[in-house]
């Protein structure tokens, strides 16, 4: 049974970028991996394309033939998807049981009210793939308690629309110390508690928010999302290894590949740390790291890089030492992977 995440978001929330760096992580660790472009706009993908809807349709012909805008010609291109599911079919056939991340378009009407892209999804779906959505947000939503409270609205819309096993995630968390301080500590972002401590501060925002008429407007947002009780949020730094072992540990468990069979008996001390839960982050360490520690933690990276790369321009003693060397956090997972029942053997 192969299995996918769905990643979508507005635009500028890291999409693309998280899905080639998703790819390689993936890659790292062992797990075969292939990113399908689902976004007739993105015509210079930094990943390598599996499987690409400009193939199909591009969005500039759209917009020439059909004398469409670019919300429109998106619009317009995956409805043409839509009818012509058999091209995507044929196309996920050849990736056989390849783990595929969807790099879907920033436009949010299709995933709050449009129905193509859920269309879509639930015809992948009824191929056999088990199917996480993932809804991506820059992390810069929690400068303003406005947009935060909007970036609430927007995902707990896109949960109800995409009916799917669903995470948001907050990314560029490592840009979030330099857009000033926050009222709130991260948690309180992150677990979408206590709203109603937020409508001080909003009122701050603007003289606007005053008005009685924005304030029964704020109030019956807030209640709206605590009833639904749904939202919540993951954290991401892209480049940050830690960051994201912790992101796909948690998309692994909402799609149930956590809960699967063993991925073999060589598997590498990542792939073991991985399925295990190894040294993953809660949102206390993510605070710590880059919002009360961010310089701190920043030099010590940098000065463990210089060790590791005077340690590699060293000499080696033998001819197979180079073979022999591993990378300084898998030795440490190799000290701390628990014991999963699984046998870590090592390829000759």
């Amino acid at each position: 049974m192969p299995f996918a995440q769905l990643v979508i978001g507005p635009p500028g929330s890291g999409k693309s970028t998280y899905c080639d760096g998703m790819h390689q992580f993936m890659s790292a660790i062992g797990r075969k991996c292939s990113v399908v472009n689902l976004d007739p706009a993105n015509d210079h993908t930094s990943y390598p394309c599996a499987l690409d809807i400009r193939d199909l349709v591009a969005l500039e012909t759209i917009m020439a033939d059909e004398e469409l805008g670019p919300n429109g010609g998106v619009l317009y291109a995956l409805e043409e998807l839509e009818h012509n599911i058999e091209w995507l079919q044929k196309g996920l056939d050849g990736l056989g049981e390849d783990y595929v991340l969807f790099d879907c378009p920033g436009q949010v009407e299709l995933f709050t009210h449009h129905t193509s892209l859920r269309n879509i999804f639930f015809r992948i779906q009824k191929m056999g793939y088990r199917l996480v959505a993932l809804h991506l947000t820059n992390s810069y939503c929690l400068t303003l308690p406005s947009l935060y409270i909007s970036t609430l609205l927007l995902s707990l819309r896109s949960m109800l629309q995409m009916d799917l096993p669903h995470l948001n995630v907050l990314t560029k968390i490592d840009k979030i110390a330099s857009y000033g301080p926050l009222p709130f500590e991260l948690e309180f972002y992150t677990e979408v508690q206590d709203l109603p401590d937020i409508v001080p501060h909003l009122l701050e925002e603007s003289p606007m928010m005053r008005h009685p008429k924005f304030e029964g407007l704020n109030n019956a947002v807030i209640e709206l999302v605590e009833d639904f009780g749904l939202v919540g949020f993951e954290t991401l730094a892209v480049e940050d290894k830690k960051s994201m072992m912790t992101l796909l540990h948690s998309i692994d468990r909402a799609g149930g590949y956590a809960f699967g069979g063993a991925e073999g008996a060589n598997d590498t001390v990542w792939q073991v740390a991985v399925r295990d839960g190894m040294r993953t982050m809660n949102v206390r360490d993510v605070q710590e790291r880059w919002i009360d520690r961010k310089e701190e933690f920043d030099e010590m990276e940098r000065k463990q890089l210089e060790e590791e790369a005077k340690a590699h321009e060293a000499p080696s003693l033998t001819d197979d030492a180079g073979e022999e060397e591993e990378d300084s956090d898998i030795e440490e997972m190799r000290r701390h992977v628990p014991d999963g029942g699984i046998k870590v053997v090592r390829r000759p």
